[in-house]
Parts: structure tokens; C-alpha cells; sequence
């Protein structure tokens, strides 16, 4: 399913997304500082008050800073920024594009099932005011289970490996939505469930629906390749390869640099060189906007 996204809207996926997420941020920072009140009433995600007319709220309510201290605010730029864009080298553009703004869209939706579920309960609606914490924490833990031996540094001083920190964080998590119930209630404990679940759905979603493409072995198989594959030369587009139906060495045209298949493999198969990389590699559709660019 998501190939086929990728085929029809890869084009249309923006590169080097965490660069303009930092941006918005940073503004966000900015904005927070001069008037702290100025996002509560004109930018945060309020279902009333969208209701009312005032759709921008639905753009706008991503540009809350993620701290109020300067200091904190620059490491976490720091931190989400290098994982975000370790992220979409390893992924690709269109499938860290798709994980991201699914992310934010269900950041909408758990603000729109809380304010019904509110109604129901109460007969009035109730704009909880979600940010995007949990949106970068699923960022994080897809990172950590993309890259499960990586190490992260907890007070710069203990390693601590990226999957038992993510398996840390989901105890977290139920330990709060747990909490939640027995100390506030059952609205309350709603609220942190559907926050909690509903705002991460697209770490649980995305990667059910790429386990194969995105598990660790595949990530270190592709990339092992990538950097022990040779650059041919293209010398008019010629490679020698084995023809499967004869078993007959033959000249082909097209070779993807990433599984090795050729116009021998499926007629359906269609090849591109890729601009971004350093030297002519040429790929296959299913790898040209997935694989990791040489440089």
C-alpha cells in the first residue's frame, strides 16, 4: 500500500522536513516569549472555536514551543532534529513525510474524540488541549526501533540502549493512563488514554504496516549493501547478468543498485538515475525515493 503511495505522491513529499519543523518551533519560541497568551487565544486546537470559523486553528496549533526554557528548547531542537533526519535517511522522504503529518493528523483527531466524548458525558463539548509532545515521543521510539542498539545518554552520563529506553517509555505510558483513572477519574483517565494511544496511533499503525520493510535486519541488509556495492559504469547503460528463464549470461540496460533487478526480472519494472547521488546509480521503482542517497 504505502509502494503504491509513494509512486503516486512521492513526488510531492518535502525533503528535509525536520529543517522547517525546527523553523516552526523556533517561531512558536519566539511567539511563546513576546506574549505567552497569544497561542491559547488564536493558535491552540480549540474544537469550539473552529467550529465557529476558525479552521486555521487546525495549521496552527503545531507551532506550540516545546519548552519555555531557551536552553532546554535548543537541546531539544538538537535532539529531534538529528533523529528526524537520521530518520528520513534511512526511510526515505515519503515514508518520514507520511509517519509525521499522519502523526499531527491524529493529534486532531484524539483533540476531536475527547471533545465528543465530553458531550456525551456532560452534554457540552471540552477542547483538551493536546500538544505535540507525544507526536516527537513517537518519533523517538520509531527511531529506537529502527535503531535498537543505538545508545542514548540519560544526563549525558548513563548509556542506556535505544529499546530498553523505548520499552521504558511504554511502561511510562500505561503507568500514566493507569494513574489517570484512579486519581482523577474516569473522564480524566479518558482523556490521558486517548492522548496517549490516539496521538502515538501512527508509530503502532506505521510501522504494522512496514514491519518487514523497517525491521532492523532489512535497515542493516540494504544499507551493508549500499556500501558494498561498486559503482558500474554506465558505459550506455550495460550490465552483465544472468538471464533466470535461460540461465544464459546477457546484456541488460537497467540495474537498481539497492536489490540488483533488472528489465529481466518483470516487464513491469521501471528504472531512474538518481540526481542526489554521487555517481550514476540508477534504481527501481520501489527504491528510488526509499534508498540512501551516496555521497
Amino acid at each position: 500500500m504505502i509502494l503504491k503511495l509513494e509512486r503516486k505522491l512521492g513526488k510531492y513529499a518535502v525533503p528535509n522536513l525536520m529543517r522547517y519543523v525546527v523553523i516552526v518551533y523556533a517561531l512558536g519560541f519566539i511567539v511563546y516569549m513576546i506574549n505567552p497568551q497569544f497561542y491559547d487565544a488564536y493558535l491552540m486546537l480549540d474544537i469550539d472555536k473552529v467550529l465557529k470559523g476558525q479552521v486555521w486553528r487546525l495549521v496552527t496549533f503545531v507551532i506550540q514551543p516545546m519548552e519555555s526554557s531557551l536552553l532546554f528548547m535548543m537541546l531539544m531542537l538538537y535532539v529531534y532534529y538529528s533523529i528526524g533526519t537520521n530518520l528520513e535517511r534511512v526511510w526515505g522522504t515519503f515514508r518520514f513525510n507520511l509517519f509525521y503529518f499522519m502523526g499531527i493528523l491524529f493529534n486532531i483527531l484524539a483533540v476531536i474524540i475527547i471533545y465528543i466524548v465530553a458531550y456525551i458525558m456532560y452534554g457540552t463539548g471540552y477542547s483538551y488541549p493536546i500538544s505535540l509532545g507525544y507526536l516527537n515521543m513517537s518519533m523517538l521510539l520509531a527511531f529506537a526501533a529502527t535503531f535498537p542498539e543505538a545508545r542514548f545518554y540519560l544526563m549525558f552520563l548513563i548509556p542506556v540502549k535505544a529499546k530498553w529506553l523505548m520499552y521504558g517509555y511504554f511502561v511510562l505510558m500505561g503507568y500514566q493512563i493507569i494513574a489517570s483513572f484512579m486519581s482523577k477519574g474516569v473522564f480524566a483517565g479518558i482523556c490521558a488514554a486517548v492522548e496517549i494511544l490516539v496521538t502515538m496511533a501512527n508509530f503502532f499503525i506505521y510501522f504494522a504496516m512496514t514491519k518487514s520493510y523497517l525491521s532492523p535486519r532489512n535497515i542493516r541488509r540494504k544499507m551493508d549493501f549500499s556500501r558494498s556495492y561498486t559503482q558500474g559504469v554506465r558505459e550506455g547503460m550495460r550490465h552483465s547478468n544472468i538471464d533466470p528463464s535461460t540461465g544464459h549470461k546477457v546484456i541488460t540496460r537497467h540495474k537498481c543498485a539497492v536489490c540488483g533487478r533488472t528489465e529481466l526480472d518483470g516487464p513491469e519494472l521501471e528504472f531512474r538515475f538518481c540526481s542526489k547521488c554521487n555517481g550514476n546509480y540508477e534504481y527501481c521503482q520501489d527504491h528510488l525515493f526509499t534508498h540512501e542517497h551516496v555521497q
